[in-house]
Parts: C-alpha cells; structure tokens; sequence
C-alpha cells in the first residue's frame, strides 16, 4: 500500500509517504507559506521514490483542528489531488496524530487554540488504535475536562501543554505521569493513521472530505476582549 500524508495545520508544514510500512518524511518551518510549500514538497517526495499519483492507493491530510487558513489548505490540496488521481481520501484528527507521536497508551493532547483557550482530547490506546476518552474541544486550560475513567499514568503533549503547562498539570493531578514538550502535529503520525484505514476500505470521495474546526471564529471582538 503507497499512501501520500500532508499537515499545514500549524506554523509547520509536513509531508510524508507510506510505502508498504516504509515513511519517508519531510518537515519544513513554513510560516504563512504552506501553499507555496506543499506541492513542490509533494512532488519532491514522488520524485524520489520514481511514484506517480495515480500509482498511490489514497491520500491523507491532518484535518484538525488547528490553524483556519492551514486546515483549508490541506483539505483542498488533498481534494485537488485526489480529484485528478482518482484516489480516495482520509482526514486524520491532528490530536490524534499527537497521540501517535507521544507513544504509549494514555495520552492527553492540547494544542494551543489562541484567545487563551485550547484545543483538547484525551485518547487510550486499544488494540492498536486509539480510542478518545475525551472527544475533541475547544476550551479554557483551567476547564480541561477531566478524565473519566480510572487509570493513572497519563502522558500530555501539544503545544497547549507548552503554554499552560503548570494549569494542566495541576488539572490532571494524579493522573499525568509526565509531559512531552515541543509535539507538533506530522505527516509521519498521519500517515501511520491513515494506513489501516485505507487498508479497511475507510477512504471517501475527495468531495466529502472536510476540515474539523471546532472553533467557529478566530477573533475576539473589541467588547470581548
């Protein structure tokens, strides 16, 4: 199976390329710049391996949430793509694709959502795939939802992690064995992801394929702030 992946949900772009359980990566700072990044990107990596698109049995892009402009980007370049291909598309959450990266079984995610908030979930990992023990959310640090079940030996990660470390520590006392700094969203995670899912059949037509934005604005107004 021959699987391309892409993330331009943060000030990071990535691309990756799953060929029969083999990841080659790329990662780049891109700034504002993942529109003029990807493709070139993309195309340097089926350069590499000799692959056309349509040798490809699906593609993959982190769907979310993070960055507004980001996640639109990859949603349409992954349509575009795909459209032109003839390939099936998956969207991969970006806090399941932290989980990935974090390793072990427990993991609790927060990206940094900006407006002092965060975007959260918590995942526990089940015959190797993983299970959200809290569903995505955007809300205050000091509002994290708590976790529900009765397991210690929790790893936290993300960039929320990286900003209101002392706040979510203190709001998962008992519970948060250590912290995994510097995690950001992948292509690598999201293509290990994305992989047993083609492999099912879990793939859509590109014209289904959406961002998860969980916030619906991006901007206090003057009165809010």
């Amino acid at each position: 199976m021959k699987i391309l992946a892409f993330d331009t949900s943060s000030e990071y772009c990535s691309v990756a390329l799953w060929l029969e359980r083999d990841i080659l990566g790329e990662e780049v700072l891109a700034g504002q710049r993942h529109s003029e990044l990807v493709l070139p990107m993309v195309s340097r990596m089926l350069g590499e391996t000799g692959l056309a698109l349509t040798q490809l049995d699906g593609i993959a892009f982190g769907s979310g949430p993070g960055s507004f402009t980001g996640l639109r980007i990859a949603c349409g370049i992954a349509q575009g793509l795909a459209c032109g291909a003839g390939l099936p598309v998956i969207g991969i959450g970006t806090l399941e694709a932290l989980a990935q990266q974090a390793g072990g079984t427990r993991v609790i995610v927060a990206l940094d959502a900006r407006m002092q908030e965060i975007y959260h979930a918590a995942y526990r990992k089940v015959l190797d795939e993983w299970q959200a023990v809290s569903e995505p959310t955007l809300c205050l640090p000091q509002d994290a939802p708590p976790i529900q079940i009765q397991e210690q030996d929790w790893t936290g990660c993300g960039s929320g992690f990286d900003m209101y470390p002392e706040v979510l520590r203190s709001r998962y006392e008992g519970y948060l064995n250590h912290i995994i700094r510097g995690v950001r969203p992948d292509a690598r995670a999201i293509v290990q992801l994305a992989a047993p899912r083609f492999a099912r059949g879990q793939g859509v037509d590109p014209a289904d394929a959406a961002p998860l934005y969980i916030r619906n604005k991006v901007a206090l107004k003057e009165k809010e702030r």
